[in-house]
């Protein structure tokens, strides 16, 4: 129920007047609109009312010959030529509360989980909002324990940072993402899924996920097959929710699976306004609102902060295809997945060697960089003549570095293998790492 005081508020908010126009062509996944011109802008929304009487939501995504040219966030089955157009004059936002831990939505803020209607809180927040200014907000805090040991050890991550876990299909970036929502330290998981499959979800939400996970989480959903403005606005969703609970002095966990979808709906969208395609056929659009999505997750100006870890689909491994090359440029390290890894039965499949972290350095002690630094120093020895030992080529005793590789590499290749039931904390990481590696951790 609402208070007296919230009601007034929303009933003062309700325009006095309707302003309306109609559609005057409709061209695949676009609508002119033609009248209201002069009252819409860039992101604004109206809602088309077809001519069964369904109100379809559409938002303002560019101007051509006078005419305003529209998305909808649903389907155009019944639109046609002369179909009314209302004005929506409030700007798009959510009434985000506590009592949204354990449920799932879908990018228009409604409740998918069959849990019943969504609560909601008294202050809005805004989908597409700004980042905080970058002169206010605080540093990166302490590490934070996110409960797998290859990560914790090797691409320790601080409270604030952004990640950007890199892999093909298939190779387990969503068994990864959900251990990580349940291993947390964090305070709450705030999980985007941006373009998902389908019959994955549910598979994701009970099988990966788990009620334990669930509990502590807030996940956000746009499937493949959505239109692109639903896929895109869900990742402005998934940081709308991310920043209400920063807001309250928490710890926020915020996954979203994945970066690249985002990028897909945003060329769909762009493409079909008319805007010029670039490389891979990524218009402008694409690499502008890259950095304005990422930007928000860090710390706040108070002390919540947003850990982002996002993923980033490569294809062929290609890690320097466009999308993948801008993203890996905005974040604060990167985490990768190879297939080949997987092939071979170590799960997670993180390449250490091509994964880094960019604070990780400053927030462990010299001991710890001491040990993680010969670790990787024995891991990269081996790599460089991994053919050659499987090929047998190789003779012991020809170089001391690397026959202490061969005898340190079953120990280390077993320590990053961990089970998608099991946690580790970062203590136990660096004690494991240490008793193998015969170091102080």
């Amino acid at each position: 129920m609402l208070d007296h005081d919230q009601l007034l508020q929303e009933i003062n908010a309700l325009p006095g007047y309707a302003v309306f126009g109609r559609v005057t062509s409709v061209l695949g996944m676009m609508v002119e609109v033609g009248g209201v011109e002069r009252r819409l802008s860039i992101g604004g929304r109206c809602r088309v009312i077809t001519r069964g009487g369904r109100a379809v939501p559409c938002e303002v995504v560019g101007f051509r010959s006078g005419r305003a040219l529209l998305m909808p966030f649903g389907t155009l089955d019944d639109i046609g030529l002369g179909c009314r157009a209302e004005v929506a004059e409030a700007q798009a936002s959510i009434y985000p509360t506590q009592a949204w831990l354990g449920r799932v939505i879908n990018a228009l803020g409604q409740p998918i989980d069959g849990k019943g209607p969504l609560p909601q809180g008294e202050v809005p927040y805004l989908i597409k909002a700004g980042p905080p200014p970058a002169h206010a907000r605080k540093r990166v805090g302490a590490k934070m324990d996110l409960g797998v040991k290859s990560i914790n050890t090797f691409l320790s991550c601080c409270r604030g940072q952004r990640m950007g876990i890199f892999a093909g299909s298939g190779v387990g970036k969503s068994v990864l993402m959900s251990m990580l929502a349940k291993y947390t330290e964090a305070n709450v998981s705030v999980i985007g899924l941006i373009g998902e499959r389908g019959r994955e979800v549910q598979e994701f939400l009970e099988h990966d996920l788990g009620p334990e996970g669930i509990a502590r989480s807030v996940v956000i959903v746009a499937t493949s097959d959505e239109p692109p403005l639903m896929r895109r606005q869900a990742a402005y969703l998934t940081f709308a929710v991310s920043e209400f609970f920063r807001d309250q002095d928490q710890d926020v966990l915020c996954l979203m699976d994945s970066v690249t979808r985002f990028a897909m709906a945003q060329r769909e969208i762009g493409l079909s306004a008319g805007e010029p395609p670039t490389t891979k056929g990524y218009p402008p659009t694409v690499f502008a609102e890259l950095p304005r999505l990422l930007e928000r997750a860090g710390p706040g100006t108070g002390q919540g902060t947003i850990s982002g870890l996002f993923t980033v689909l490569v294809e062929g491994g290609d890690m320097e295809e466009p999308i993948a090359d801008a993203v890996r440029g905005i974040l604060d390290g990167h985490i990768v997945m190879e297939r080949r890894i997987g092939e071979r039965g170590r799960y997670p499949a993180i390449n250490i060697l091509r994964s880094v972290s960019r604070t990780m350095p400053g927030c462990n002690t010299p001991e710890q960089n001491a040990l993680v630094g010969k670790a990787r120093r024995l891991m990269s020895a081996y790599s460089d003549m991994e053919e050659m030992i499987r090929l047998g080529a190789y003779r012991k005793g020809s170089d001391p570095q690397v026959d202490e590789a061969i005898h340190y590499n079953p120990a280390i290749e077993a320590f990053l293998r961990q089970g998608k039931g099991e946690r580790s904390t970062l203590d136990q990481g660096y004690a494991e790492l240490a008793a193998i590696l015969g170091g102080a951790g």
